[in-house]
């Protein structure tokens, strides 16, 4: 009878086993990703530790979760931080996230719980110098410059923290792991024993990670099974503007946004950003619309710029900044097919207010709209909303959340909106028209040309005035 050869080494990618180690994995070929795992010898059953209970007897103030003191934060997690959870917070350099999780940190310090503070790429002092130009100064706030796992863990049995705040995960090492710093063992093996360590201790453990030139989180794969949330911090490096998106989440919706501005002093929550992605006009301009984008569950308002321009080239521009230019050729497409507006001679550029990316469908007829008023260069006599994804037949479609962003527009005092069938109304002050096509929604809103002898009846924005 043959032997059976132990599979001892596993691929963290894809999980080939091996009975050796190799520096490739065969099966995905993956570099540096196969590592020695535990093998038993055998396979029966053991007495548990915590025997299993019926559901009903699970008490939940265990998972009761505390908050942060940063109320941005505390709804892209749920409603704020559950002990013994870990959270990866990831993102570009530069964008902020040392700064963010500073502030989180002395805010929980502030509250009289102690935090500790381990910093892998900066000294103390630099910490502290940080502190200072942000304000968080807090006794309980302790600092320890540290990129060794053993002296990390130390810390945490001296000083029994309520909090730790790890920056950053790919830049601790293990002494008995044969890699660099970073490399897939090592990050794994650091995250397995943090993981450990705040299950234990019901201690809330937040990570710094760095991300790779594509945007994902540097290291294996399997980073983002072990912990219990994901978040990216996300920013263009020209606006002060900060977003923090949740990836996965454990304790609460998946597809919630915090809003944050980057300031010489900090970090500031945003707790109303409407303002941000719109422009103050002394007069309405043309090619301009506002909309009501969805991010999680949160309306903004946002406005898109359109100019549309003549051009002798035989391919002319379009040029987009925040809104997929995919989109934005179909739409130009469905205009000139379906509303006999002539863009084919045209450069066309159209491009977001703040910084904001749009990738929700329901700012279509916004962008249509604010097209063909660069185009007949015309604008309305008072602002208008426009929601509803545009088919390439030219229909508006229903879009979700329509009431959450129509209360909205309502609440920051519009009084005229587009909506596509079956979702017109008043909303306080707010009136919202029903439009079937985009030819119909320019109808409504008296979009002309110049040139055109005959002007067309009274639009409703001018009939709103």
């Amino acid at each position: 009878m043959a032997k059976t050869v132990p599979q001892s080494h596993q691929c963290s990618e894809c999980g080939w086993r091996a009975p050796k180690w190799l520096g490739r994995c065969p099966q995905c070929q993956a570099w540096g990703s196969i590592a020695e795992v535990g093998v038993s010898a055998t396979h029966g059953a053991t007495a548990p530790v915590n025997p299993a209970q019926p559901i009903t007897e699970v008490s939940l103030a265990a998972a009761a979760s505390l908050g942060s003191g940063v109320g941005e934060l505390d709804r892209v997690l749920g409603g704020g931080i559950t002990p013994g959870s870990v959270v990866l917070l990831a993102g570009e350099p530069g964008v902020g996230k040392s700064t963010l999780l500073l502030e989180v940190a002395s805010r929980w310090a502030r509250a009289g719980r102690r935090t500790l503070y381990a910093s892998a790429e900066e000294s103390a002092a630099q910490v502290r110098l940080r502190a200072e130009r942000t304000h968080a100064v807090v006794d309980e706030l302790y600092l320890a410059a540290e990129n060794d796992l053993g002296a990390i863990l130390g810390h945490i049995e001296e000083l029994s923290p309520q909090l730790l705040v790890l920056d950053s995960v790919q830049t601790v090492q293990v002494p008995g792991v044969d890699t660099t710093p970073g490399g897939v063992a090592q990050v794994k093996e650091v995250t397995a024993a943090l993981v450990r360590v705040a299950k234990q201790r019901a201690m809330p453990v937040l990570l710094i990670g760095h991300v790779t030139k594509e945007g994902t989180v540097a290291g294996p794969r399997t980073l983002e099974h072990l912990v219990d949330v994901v978040l990216n911090f996300e920013g263009e490096p020209h606006s002060s503007l900060r977003l923090l998106r949740a990836a996965k989440n454990r304790f609460g919706p998946a597809d919630e946004v915090g809003c944050f501005e980057l300031t010489e002093d900090g970090i500031r929550e945003v707790a109303d950003p409407s303002g941000l992605f719109t422009a103050l006009h002394a007069e309405p301009a043309p090619g301009t619309c506002l909309s009501i984008s969805l991010a999680g569950r949160r309306p903004l308002l946002t406005e898109i710029q359109a100019l549309v321009a003549p051009s002798a080239a035989p391919m002319p521009r379009r040029v987009t900044h925040g809104v997929e230019s995919g989109r934005v050729a179909m739409l130009l497409a469905v205009l000139q097919r379906r509303a006999g507006v002539k863009l084919h001679n045209k450069e066309v550029y159209v491009s977001t207010v703040g910084g904001a990316r749009l990738i929700d469908p329901a700012s279509d007829l916004a962008a249509a709209i604010a097209v063909a008023s660069a185009a007949c260069d015309q604008s309305f006599a008072r602002p208008v909303v426009a929601i509803g994804e545009i088919g390439l037949s030219g229909e508006l479609r229903r879009v979700p959340g329509v009431e959450r962003r129509l209360a909205e527009a309502a609440r920051l005092g519009f009084q005229v909106a587009l909506v596509p069938p079956g979702c017109g109304g008043r909303v306080g002050a707010l009136r919202a028209v029903e439009v079937t096509t985009v030819a119909n929604a320019l109808a409504v809103l008296g979009l002309r040309k110049k040139t055109d002898p005959e002007r067309p009846q009274l639009s409703v924005v001018e009939q709103a005035g």
